[in-house]
């Protein structure tokens, strides 16, 4: 099994979620998060009120841009199916598409019937 875990902009949630569906991995985890990449910041990428309005007029300057973090549990075979689907879906080519991350999982369990394994996500 493999944890996938991204990090997209939140305008893209509906589509990645309705492809993850359709590709047979509905069962998903979406946190609300907030950061930044090495540029700091991307200009016009936030529309929301700050009382600091300053961080909104230049590149680099505000300190966390709104994203969303979905983790997927997946058998290993499907990981890279997955991964280009998020892929697919997230890129712009523009700075601020995210970033996908694939870690291992060694072991799961589901605890109403303490199943473990592939039997506890699958």
């Amino acid at each position: 099994m493999k944890e996938i875990l991204a990090i997209i902009r939140p305008n893209k949630m509906t589509k990645t979620k309705e492809v993850l569906e359709t590709l047979g991995s509905p069962a998903m985890t979406a946190i609300r998060v907030m950061g930044r990449g090495k540029q700091k910041a991307i200009l016009n990428e936030v529309s929301m009120a700050t009382k600091e309005p300053e961080l909104l007029k230049a590149e680099g300057n505000m300190r966390y841009i709104p994203k969303r973090m979905i983790s997927v549990v997946v058998p290993d075979e499907d990981t890279s199916l997955i991964v280009e689907a998020i892929m697919k879906i997230n890129h712009t080519g523009q700075i601020g598409d995210g970033k996908i991350f694939v870690c291992p999982i060694t072991d799961a369990f589901r605890v109403r019937t303490k199943e473990n394994g592939d039997a506890a996500i699958f």
